[in-house]
């Protein structure tokens, strides 16, 4: 007799005696749809993290920064990338500069040939590689030098005082900003441009110095 009354104590309050139709069967079969709808989504989600996983290793395989190859993006005509805290400028006419974290410099083509031919450095350390036979002349100009260059591998550091260059592959020739005295520097050898227009003096350096200064480059 309770049940009855409930019932219809529930079809009076109802507008127009309408019945109220209960959902709990509805609700429970929606709940089981979300766990069967689960796995096919968790599969979904772990093929995606595979695929992106497959890339990564086959861009590590062929020596390529996996998460910065994504970043790539051209500057001044060059293509800069990300290797670690360096970033690598592939330039027209087969430059290439490894820069060192925080190094502060410019680019510039003056003669509108759609390459870089001068490098302005004002602190830190650049690597610059231009392939011997490119026929065209790369300046590299600091506070305290001027390094010039048609085919080599070479690296300019500048300090607060002072420029250092050092020579991986073949030749550098290297003057004072404003005189026309030029030292060459062949591999393996360097040398530290002070301010205040001292001589300068090239010397063989040795592999503690060469390897701190490539470590800098991560090489």
């Amino acid at each position: 007799m309770a049940a009855e009354r409930s019932a219809a104590l529930t079809k009076r309050a109802t507008p127009g005696g309408m019945k109220v139709k209960h959902t709990g069967g509805y609700q429970r079969r929606f709940k089981n749809k979300l766990k069967l709808a689960q796995p096919f989504a968790w599969r979904i989600s772990m093929s995606v993290k595979l695929e992106v996983l497959f890339v990564g290793a086959v861009l590590w395989a062929a020596g390529a920064p996996y998460c910065n190859a994504l970043a790539a993006e051209t500057v001044d005509g060059c293509q800069v990338d990300e290797a670690g805290t360096q970033k690598i400028w592939s330039c027209p006419g087969g430059l290439t500069i490894v820069e060192e974290n925080g190094a502060r410099f410019t680019l510039d083509d003056r003669d509108h040939d759609g390459k870089v031919d001068l490098v302005r450095l004002w602190g830190k350390a650049l690597l610059l590689d231009l392939i011997p036979g490119s026929g065209r002349e790369l300046e590299v100009v600091t506070p305290q030098a001027i390094t010039a260059v048609r085919g080599t591998k070479w690296a300019v550091d500048v300090g607060d005082t002072k420029t250092s260059v050092f020579v991986v592959r073949g030749a550098v020739g290297v003057r004072r900003p404003h005189t026309g005295n030029e030292v060459v520097l062949s591999p393996g050898a360097g040398i530290d441009a002070e301010e205040g227009g001292s001589e300068l003096k090239v010397k063989q350096w040795g592999t503690p110095r060469v390897a701190g200064l490539m470590a800098r480059f991560g090489q």
